[in-house]
């Protein structure tokens, strides 16, 4: 019996994506123990400058920007699943170095930047191959019901994970506690291996209706022009357009908090950096309230509105986050922090949704791939600003920067075909008509 069969509940009972979802949680919940550890590492065991932590978060990011566009087209030429299985085996090695050349008192900040740029490009091609493979699994109708709980759980590892984070660095230190990432790659790959539904090109079980049929090597495209066709249907499509032009924006500052975050509340607020985590998970829970808040908003106000309403309105407590002080006034970080991942996550919902369901799927990879180089390639260039902003004006002026712009991006979205709509149309030539 197929998920379509009995509806959006079956999801729960689809063996194929519960084994993507878990592995997924999992190894977000891994990524995430890095995302507090990797900084904590270069902050307190080697002692990094406010610059030098700017140019580690630009290292981890960097390849977002650099190979976003032809891995769409190379991500569509070999199975998705295979690629994405590669990628975890490969981070496994990558991330698993830090722990080993710490104990044996071999770790440089060389090698954290070497780990940062091998682990950002390994993340990119499986980013890039995951929402093009998820159609593989779900027909169109689960698409938004597959996605939201792929984001609540990504927003649940934003909290479990610096939580978790937090105790393994006071217990083991920063780099032993990387470990918990390089071994969340490893259940990762099991769940991948494990599923049966198989791609075109692998052709066991049949895939859904909605996954795109293979195309022969032979017959293919140059690889530039692959990269030119995916890349001028997000420019010409305006919803998509606009939602990658929002995600740029609000990417270039938030990723400026995200850097000088550690240094931050460690230097500048007296923290300890065990409790760094905390205060990273507490602002975390804003994205499992948006997960699980916005079915319910999207029937109330309609999914395009609280897109708009979200980036717009409910973001708006994020200019708390510099305001912080030591004390009990730390808790403003986590509010702030919290209102910023609370409107991400209804927005990002909706807007992955829209695309997968409106893209044809032989452009699916190449539209996504556009999407991150353009969402995500601004991450190295706004880390980059926050190393030289921070050791220029200081951390705190930068902070207020960067949550002043990071509130603003979402004019974008304002000043765009949803702010007309209730609902996202249900293809691409309404939104442009």
């Amino acid at each position: 019996m197929t998920s379509s069969a009995v509806g959006r509940p079956a999801l729960w009972r689809h063996r194929d994506f519960l084994l993507l979802w878990s592995g997924q949680a999992v190894s977000e919940v891994g990524s995430q123990i890095t995302v507090l550890a990797l900084p904590l590492v270069a902050v307190v065991a080697l002692r990094a400058g406010t610059f030098e932590v700017g140019l580690l978060s630009a290292a981890v990011t960097a390849a977002y920007l650099l190979v976003s566009l032809p891995a769409g087209a190379l991500v569509e030429r070999r199975g998705k699943r295979r690629v994405m299985l590669w990628c975890d085996l490969a981070r496994l090695a990558v991330i698993g170095s830090v722990p080993l050349a710490a104990a044996v008192g071999a770790l440089t900040l060389g090698q954290l930047y070497a780990v940062a740029m091998a682990s950002s490009v390994f993340s990119v091609f499986f980013s890039v191959a995951y929402p093009a493979y998820l159609p593989t699994l779900l027909v169109r109708e689960e698409l938004m019901d597959g996605n939201g709980k792929l984001g609540t759980t990504q927003s649940v590892a934003q909290i479990a994970g610096p939580g978790l984070g937090a105790a393994l660095v006071g217990v083991f230190g920063a780099a032993t506690a990387m470990t918990a990432d390089a071994l969340s790659y490893l259940v990762s790959a099991g769940g991948l291996l494990a599923i049966r539904t198989r791609e075109p090109n692998e052709s066991r079980t049949p895939p859904p209706a909605s996954a795109p049929a293979p195309i022969p090597d032979d017959a293919r495209p140059p690889l530039r022009q692959q990269m030119r066709e995916g890349l001028a249907y997000l420019l010409r499509e305006p919803i998509l357009l606009k939602g990658v032009l929002w995600s740029g924006t609000a990417n270039f500052f938030v990723i400026m908090v995200e850097a000088l975050g550690p240094v931050f509340l460690v230097r500048t607020l007296h923290l300890r950096p065990g409790y760094v985590g905390i205060v990273l998970a507490l602002g975390a829970a804003g994205g499992v309230i948006g997960g699980l808040a916005s079915g319910l908003l999207s029937r109330r106000l309609g999914s395009a509105r609280v897109s708009w309403l979200a980036m717009t309105l409910f973001a708006l407590p994020g200019l708390l986050i510099p305001a912080a002080e030591p004390g009990i006034l730390v808790s403003l970080f986590a509010l702030g922090w919290m209102s910023w991942t609370f409107s991400a996550t209804l927005c990002g919902v909706g807007l992955l949704s829209y695309r997968q369901a409106t893209c044809p799927p032989d452009l699916l990879a190449r539209v996504s791939a556009s999407a991150r180089w353009i969402n995500w390639g601004t991450l190295p260039l706004g880390a980059v600003a926050a190393g030289i902003l921070g050791s220029t004006l200081g951390v705190r002026p930068t902070l207020w920067i960067a949550v002043i712009g990071g509130c603003s991006s979402g004019l974008w979205l304002f000043f765009s075909p949803l702010r007309g709509m209730r609902d996202f149309p249900t293809t691409a030539s309404a939104a442009s008509a």
